[in-house]
Parts: structure tokens; sequence; C-alpha cells
């Protein structure tokens, strides 16, 4: 019964409008008939949400509205108890409808789910629904296509607009090898993929999940408001029999039982966060619930990781010098082959270049071990490879001579890190990998101070010259280099301890530990790789320190926006009581002005769905002219 009630509500609302209307045309006895049956029309659906309400034990603003309409009615304000119930219906009808525009930037993100699918089996392509793909499967997409699942492309190419994962307009030109994600679309282009992640697992799956998750969560604010409200119904109650007492004028008493309902200070701080979450995940931050941006409103210091985080993360090998009588090429492959069991980005980068250099990676290592922060020590092809850093050569009792030292501190003074490596216990060669700043991070960092961060601090594994040079470059406050992931860890604690509010910024990866101890932990995680998006608070899909700068901004757009809601819905009500107590405000006025708050505050919190959009459009802008 109460579910073809609920589906027929707005059909309610409408006849309650239209008997009103009519009764107001009839007049006499009719008028009368006509308003009983409108309020009882449009009181359906309310009394049976109070009914449910007091079967939970709980007072809801139906049963305020219940209570005071029976008293309506009792007294014969007929008008006032059809208005009052009309009014509510279609407040409710409203904020429905506003609400849902609040969770826009969701529905936008679901609408771009992918459907279907086009694959290679047994020769033959087929069309199957997106559901349907398996790991493994060959899958095509021509120019205008959407991406169906995450995985490697394998033929062709193509330019993607990767909007729906990273929030970024500006086409991104992807070949053989890159990774592509669900959801994502080829502007211009073909090409060929393998499926590696699908259904829940893409990219795309785990952002609308986040983002639904996210929108549920409550904020500090909403919790305190909600166990406000449930103190605050039953007290109206216990006021309004107090002011009948009082004033013997039962209107009076059901007025303000009417007026003082909490629906604008209850729906207020959910609507601000729910709109500020979707901002988020339409510009390519995810935000994970309301909590977490309270929280980030009141961060003041930020720590940032460089490799990946300040710096662009794509570093190239610049230099290769040998110290031992070996051919270049095959002690650069070795060196490759035994860096593949690194997750580093150093270590990466010096795969990337064996490949370049047409040279195998898949050699077999053994007894490979990663020594974290420092490097790793593997066999191949039974020779004992020791590669990394300083602390890591001394630790192994590897010789560094004077001209091997002065070598690697010529090159780091120019900006690049020096990876020593060893063969068997003896120093064999110095890679040189240079690393660029990002385009964004100056304009990014500015942005931060302007919005409230007082000091900026770079925590990294890098070398002291070059750690001193990025941050030169940049004017952080401080830095600290050849860092260990424990002693990045002992420094956010020591921030902590000393009465900062901390966000920690890095890769996802060998940061996680130093994220998941800060106050905010920040993953600059393109493709949201699974661990960034499970340790961080927030996660930047397309690894823009602007993207940074935004979701600072709009944690704190969203709080301010939140208390200006509660502070209206506060106020409104008490002018409201104070107008009812001097006789000024009666039933249907009084109810239409609270409808109003209610929308008044929910359009409000719409606002930050637009939330420096103008801003964001200058940026896209910019990276389009510097692509």
């Amino acid at each position: 019964m109460q579910l073809i009630i609920h589906k027929y509500k707005n059909q309610l609302t409408v006849i309650s409008f239209g008997l009103i209307v009519l009764a107001f045309i009839l007049g006499g006895e009719l008028k009368s008939v006509a308003l009983i049956i409108a309020t009882i029309i449009a009181g359906v659906p309310i009394s049976l949400k109070a009914y449910q309400a007091v079967k939970m034990k709980t007072f809801s603003i139906e049963l305020l509205v219940t209570i005071a309409v029976i008293g309506a009615l009792f007294i014969g304000e007929y008008v006032e108890s059809a208005v009052v119930t009309f009014l509510f219906l279609f407040g409710d009808y409203l904020e429905g409808r506003t609400l849902e525009k609040t969770r826009s930037s969701l529905k936008e993100l679901v609408d771009m789910a992918p459907q279907e699918a086009v694959v290679i089996r047994d020769g033959v392509q087929e069309t199957i629904p997106v559901e349907e793909v398996v790991r493994g499967d060959r899958v095509i997409i021509h120019s205008g296509g959407k991406i169906p699942v995450d995985g490697k492309i394998v033929s062709g190419q193509a330019s993607i607009n990767e909007a729906a994962v990273t929030g970024e307009s500006v086409p991104a030109l992807k070949k053989v090898n890159d990774e592509v994600f669900s959801g994502t679309m080829v502007d211009n282009g073909y090409m060929e993929m393998i499926a590696e992640k699908i259904g829940d697992d893409t990219t795309f799956a785990k952002i609308i999940e986040l983002v639904e998750e996210a929108q549920e969560s409550k904020s500090k604010t909403e919790k305190f408001l909600n166990k406000f409200a449930s103190i605050y119904t039953p007290s109206i109650v216990v006021l309004s029999v107090l002011v009948y007492f009082l004033t013997k004028d039962l209107h009076i008493a059901i007025t303000f039982l009417v007026i003082a309902c909490p629906g604008a200070l209850v729906i207020g701080a959910p609507v601000s966060t729910v709109a500020g979450i979707g901002n988020g995940a339409k510009n390519g931050v995810l935000i994970k619930g309301g909590e977490v941006m309270d929280t980030f409103a009141k961060v003041d210091t930020v720590v940032f990781d460089k490799t990946g985080t300040l710096t662009k993360g794509q570093p190239e090998v610049t230099d290769f010098k040998l110290f031992i009588d070996e051919e270049e090429e095959h002690l650069f492959q070795l060196i490759a082959q035994a860096e593949m069991i690194s997750e580093h980005h150093l270590g990466k980068t010096i795969v990337k270049e064996a490949e370049k250099r047409n040279l195998a990676v898949t050699g077999k290592v053994t007894d490979g071990e990663v020594i974290k922060g420092n490097g790793i020590r593997a066999i191949v092809e039974n020779r004992l490879f020791v590669i990394g850093n300083r602390k890591l050569m001394n630790q192994e009792n590897i010789e560094v001579t004077p001209t091997m030292e002065a070598y690697a501190v010529q090159r780091e003074k120019k900006g690049n890190t020096a990876i020593f490596a060893s063969v068997d216990g003896k120093m064999a060669a110095i890679i040189s990998i240079a690393d660029e700043i990002r385009e964004d991070a100056h304009r990014a960092l500015a942005d931060l101070r302007k919005n409230g961060i007082k000091k900026m601090i770079m925590l990294t594994g890098d070398n002291e010259h070059t750690a001193t040079l990025v941050a030169n470059q940049l004017g952080l406050d401080e830095y600290h280099a050849e860092l260990l992931p424990q002693d990045k860890v002992d420094y956010v604690k020591k921030l902590k301890a000393a009465g900062h509010k901390v966000a920690m910024a890095g890769d996802g990866i060998n940061d996680a530990p130093a994220i998941a101890t800060a106050d905010i932990g920040l993953a600059m995680g393109e493709g949201g790789t699974d661990i960034s998006m499970e340790t961080a608070d927030v996660v930047l899909m397309a690894d823009k320190l602007m993207q940074f700068a935004h979701a600072y901004s709009l944690s704190k757009g969203s709080i301010r926006n939140m208390k200006q809601n509660t502070y209206f819905a506060v106020g409104t009500v008490f002018l409201l009581l104070i107008g009812v107590l001097k006789g000024q405000v009666h039933l249907a006025s009084g109810m239409f002005i609270h409808e109003a708050s209610v929308i008044l505050v929910i359009l409000n919190g719409m606002r930050l769905i637009t939330f420096n959009r103008k801003k964001r459009k200058e940026e896209n802008e910019l990276q389009l002219k510097s692509a």
C-alpha cells in the first residue's frame, strides 16, 4: 500500500492543488468539503511516513506535520490544513528534483559506462555486452567508440579523451604497450587491446563505486545535525504543548509545531557534501566522503614526495658511465633485467631505456630482493648485482672511489639522480636519471598558499643536490633528502605531534605508509592504481597538481557552504517562531516560508556543482595551448 501511494505521490500533489483551487471557486459549504478532501489526499503519504517513524520509535518531520494537520482539522482551519499538506508534498517533490541535480555528476559518470564491446574470438569479430568480456579477450575500438575495459594496446594508436577518468579534456595520444581505461573514448584512430581488468575491477567501475560510497558517507557536521534533530524534534512537541498552556491558543501551538520542523537544517549539510563530492568526481578528484572533506578543509601543512608528485614521474636515463672493462650494452641489459623486480620509478626507467635500446629484459633473476628506499640486490647470469643509492653501497661495503663520487656529485648538481651499480662486490657503473618538474607545479603551489596552506615540505629518497634544486625552484619551506619510507612516516608523525593538520601527497606505492599516517593521504594515481585508491583519502586521477589545489579549495568551499546552510536554516526557524509567538506568522504562510527555506538551502548547496568552473576551464585552455 505504502509503495503504491509513494509511486503516485506526485499525482496526489496535483489532485490536492486542484481541489484547493476548486474550493475557492465553489465557496460556501462545498469549499470546506473540497479542502477536507484535499487535506486527506495530500495527508495520506505524510501520515504513512509518520506511522513508519512511530513504529521505529523516532520523531520525524512528517510526524510533526501530521499532528499539526489533525489539530488544524479539529479547530476547523481547513484552508490551513489543506495548504500545509499540499506545500509539504510539493516541497518534497522540489527537494527530490533538486537533490537529483546535486547527484548529476554521479549520474553522468554512470551514463558514461560502456554497454558493448567488439571482440575477436576464433578469428571472428563479434559485438557482445560489456559484462561478457573476459580477461585476455582481444578488443577492437574504432574512432568515436568507448573503451569497454582496462588493458594494454597491442595494435594501432589513437587520440583518447580520458575526461571520464581523469577529468582532463585534453586528448592523450596512446600507442602500443600504453595502458587504456574503461569509460574513456577514442577521438581519432583505431586500436586493438587485450582486456586485463573487467567488470567491477575496471578503473571506471571503481571510480563510480568510490563516488557512491563517498556521497553516502557523512561529515562530522551531518552526524552532529542528525543527533541534534533526534533531540530537537521531540523537544519541539513538548514546547508546542507548553505554548498551548501559556497562550491557551491551539492555533498558535499547532503553527509553532509545524514551523519548528528542522527540514532545512537536516538537508543543508548532506546536500553540500553530495554536490562537493560530485564536483570533485567530475574534475578527476575522488574525495572519499564528507568526513575527509571536513578534515581536508582544516589542513595547514602539505608534505610532498618528489618523484612522480612534484616532478612528472617520467624520468629518463641521461648518461651511463662505466667503471669496469665490460661491453656497455650487455652490462646495461643485465642491470635492466635485475631492475625488473623493482616497483620504483627509477628502476622502471632503466627497464624502459633498455627496451628503447632493443635489449631483452626477460632474463631470469634469482634471489632478487628489494631493499626499501635504497635499491635492489639480485643475481642475474650467476652474477650478483647491487643497484641503488650511496647508502646501499655503504651497507654492502662496496667501495666508491673519490673519482666515482666526484662524477656522481657533478651529475647530481645538474639535476640528475645518480644510481650506483655494482657487480660481484665491485662498483661497475653510474646511471644518471633526470626528471622534470611538473608544468603546473608553480601555479598549484601558489593556489594552495593562497587558500590557506602555511607550510610546504618535500620529503624524498633522492640525493641532497637534486632535492635542493627542486626545492629552490618551487620555493618550498623545507626539504629533506635521502629518506627511507619509515623516515617519511616518522616526519609526518612529528608534524602531527606539533599540532599541524597534515596532508601527504605521494605516488601511492612507496609512499603508502606516510599517506596512511597523515591526516589526509593524497595519491597522484593516474588511472587509479589499486593501492592509490585503497590507501589515500583523496585520489587525483590525472596526476595533476592543479587537481590537488582544486580539491583543497573545493573542500574549504564545501564546508563553508555547509555552514552557510546551517546558519540560514537555524536563523529562518528562529525568526519564524518569533513571528508565530507574536501572532504575525500563520500556519499556511509559515509553512510556505519553511518549504522555501528548504529549497533555498538546496539551491545554495547546488552552487558547488559549478565551483571553480571558470578556473578549470581556463586551466584546460592553457593545457590545450601547450599540448
